[in-house]
């Protein structure tokens, strides 16, 4: 099982935190969200994984060395795109690693270890969506409608009233789910619009045909970070989650 964390943004919106870093190296409860990441998929048997950087790419690559890993265990991947396109581009650059079974992680989420663990115990589909609920959903959210555990859409633009919970940032491909969301990816690059669309909208497309199903991880903690707000929320979740001890060793392990 592999990985794949989409690292190359600068979050805007966290400046001036994120003036010369990215959010992905903003530090939560004593460790960068990138480290917080990895050692929740390496503590999960997670064998490799590429970080898809951009923004402050050297410092991204730097904090990547620095972690207790083995080189070929953990990469990076650099877009060149990532000032002017949104992350379906980020993926896409990422494709040639979707050959076998893998998770993909937005960059800017944290979460408790037993929210992998639930992704991972749901093969009932080619793709998985990790989903949550919450009594009411804005237009940031990324929403979703599901028909029992099916999903039948997905997007910011879903209205709040239709929506019956939201993707945490967080997709387990298995199977066949890594070559339909590689064609998903080759067919929405094809689009005059691509560089502006999120992946969610592959993942959109692909629902239509039934072979993406959800998780609820309702109950389990985890926070996407897009604001002061969100960051410190992360830092009062994280605060209560104790480590790992074996998530360096298992991404190390030969």
């Amino acid at each position: 099982m592999d990985a794949i964390i989409l690292s190359a943004g600068r979050g805007r919106r966290l400046l001036p935190l994120t003036e010369k870093r990215p959010k992905c190296l903003l530090p939560v409860a004593g460790r960068t969200v990138l480290e917080w990441q990895v050692e929740a998929l390496a503590a999960a048997g997670i064998e490799s994984c590429t970080v898809v950087v951009g923004f402050a790419a050297d410092l991204v690559k730097a904090a990547v060395g620095s972690l207790r890993v083995r080189p070929d265990r953990l990469q990076t991947l650099y877009n060149p795109l990532y000032a002017t396109a949104d992350n379906l581009v980020s993926c896409w650059m990422a494709r040639d690693e979707m050959r076998s079974d893998f998770v993909l992680l937005n960059g800017d989420t944290v979460f408790e270890p037993a929210l992998l663990e639930r992704l991972l115990s749901s093969r009932s589909f080619p793709i998985t969506v990790a989903v949550s609920r919450k009594a009411q959903y804005d237009g940031d959210d990324m929403k979703v409608r599901r028909q029992g555990r099916r999903l039948l859409e997905i997007g910011k633009g879903l209205p709040g009233a239709d929506a019956d919970g939201e993707s945490v940032g967080a997709l387990l491909f298995c199977g066949d789910g890594p070559r339909l969301f590689r064609e998903a990816l080759e067919g929405a690059m094809q689009r005059g619009d691509a560089g502006s669309l999120w992946y969610p909208s592959a993942i959109d497309a692909l629902a239509r045909s039934g072979v993406v199903g959800t998780i609820s991880v309702d109950g389990i903690g985890w926070a996407e970070i897009d604001s002061t707000e969100d960051l410190e929320a992360a830092a009062r979740l994280m605060a209560r989650v104790k480590p790992p001890a074996a998530a360096a060793d298992a991404l190390s392990a030969s």
